[in-house]
């Protein structure tokens, strides 16, 4: 029958740098992909959030829009807007 033979310790020991190596540079690119994991998750929160405050700054303006029979003038800033009459107009007439 075929006997495995015996392997000495200065065989293994070139194959155990090796594979100590080899398991140290995959350690460290499972840590350097878990760290872009992370802050991927983290600019994904962020951008939900910013999406959300968008959505909500829409339904604001959305909300405050009038009726489409409605036929006065639009003010989605929310400033004031005196009314103009066409009467007090001091520019002069071309007539």
């Amino acid at each position: 029958m075929n006997e495995p033979t015996p392997h000495s310790a200065g065989d293994n020991a070139p194959n155990l740098d090796g594979l100590s190596t080899s398991i140290q540079r995959v350690g460290e690119k499972v840590q350097t992909i878990t760290e872009a994991v992370k802050k991927l998750t983290q600019n994904q929160v962020h951008l939900e959030d910013k999406i959300e405050g968008a959505q909500k700054r829409i339904q604001h303006i959305l909300s405050r829009l009038p009726e489409q029979s409605d036929g006065r003038q639009l003010n989605l800033l929310g400033e004031t807007i005196p009314p103009t009459n066409l009467e007090d107009d001091s520019e002069p007439t071309t007539h």
